[in-house]
């Protein structure tokens, strides 16, 4: 991408912000480190997925990981929401996040067959489009290209901590709305739902909620993405009914019950995966649509959850 194709990209997230991206992409780029923070550090100088991998392999349940990540589970719960307008009572609401399409053979496939399947009123993806650790998605391409066909029109995205700026233009033509601390309206029967989204708080830390709240009318039904649930406290000042978030993956690889081996993210066990309330802000963790790192899940199945919203 050329210098003069970010300014498109400048004007809606923000010069400042869009340096401090750059900034961390090249050095991504440079050192292809990992991206975790607080007890997954170490995984930027030891390849503890490779590592993972390996063991799976030599005790034989690679086949049995690889498996689980494609039964994917469909999700469907009821969501109040005050100030929702009556022309969206029953609005299904389709929640996908973290597909990391390069990382699961298969998964493009076996997603594509289940949204066909599934009735939604409207799709999101909460970030996360890729799994190569500096962000290249170029491979990605054709899959996301028949993921967003398979959305339907109108479909929302936001970016994650594994999505490099430059992918911007290519959901959009692939027919994503991708919402850099932008917001939007959907309109039903004359009346408006908010939609606003912001960039990924997690390891670029580009996100402007402020900037992702302005214009929405005060009392209007609104609904936040973000990729990952660690602005849940923040995001409770500004408004927001409810927030859709990914990124922990439930811990992916998990002991018998769900119970997470690590958490991955800055955020209570609370906000750390599935439905939760905070001080009158509702939210959901998806445990993510596809597989990071490792092409394996144990004890937290994938998933795509159908929000059915409903006037509290």
């Amino acid at each position: 991408m050329h210098d003069s194709d970010f300014r498109p990209l400048a004007a809606r997230l923000g010069p400042s912000l869009l340096r401090q991206r750059l900034q961390r992409q090249s050095n991504l780029r440079a050192r292809l480190v990992h991206q975790g923070e607080g007890p997954l550090v170490v995984e930027r100088v030891v390849p503890v997925d490779r590592m993972i991998d390996t063991l799976f392999r030599f005790t034989g349940l690679a086949a049995r990981g690889r498996a689980n990540c494609l039964d994917i589970r469909t999700v469907v719960r009821e969501q109040p929401l005050a100030n929702l307008p009556a022309a969206f009572d029953g609005f299904r609401l389709l929640h996908l996040s973290d597909l990391h399409l390069d990382c699961v053979e298969g998964l493009t496939d076996r997603l594509v067959n289940l949204l066909a399947r599934t009735p939604h009123d409207l799709a999101v993806i909460t970030g996360d489009f890729a799994d190569h650790p500096a962000g290249y998605f170029h491979d990605c391409l054709p899959d996301i290209t028949r993921v967003a066909a398979a959305l339907g029109p109108g479909a929302l995205a936001i970016l994650g901590n594994h999505d490099i700026i430059e992918i911007v233009p290519h959901l959009e033509e692939a027919g994503l709305r991708v919402l850099l601390n932008e917001n939007t309206t959907v309109e039903r029967h004359g009346e408006k739902l908010w939609f606003a989204g912001i960039d990924d708080p997690h390891f670029y830390r580009t996100h402007d909620l402020e900037a992702a709240r302005r214009g929405i009318p005060q009392g209007a039904c609104s609904i936040l993405l973000s990729h990952s649930p660690e602005t849940f406290e923040d995001t409770r000042h500004y408004g927001f009914n409810f927030m859709l978030s990914g990124h922990t993956h439930g811990g992916q690889i998990c002991l018998p019950g769900g119970v997470a081996i690590v958490r991955n993210g800055r955020c209570p066990p609370a906000q750390f995966v599935g439905a939760w309330s905070h001080q009158g802000l509702h939210g959901y963790t998806s445990p993510g649509t596809g597989s990071c790192g490792v092409a394996a899940r144990f004890n937290c199945p994938p998933e795509m959850t159908v929000h059915i919203l409903r006037s509290a």
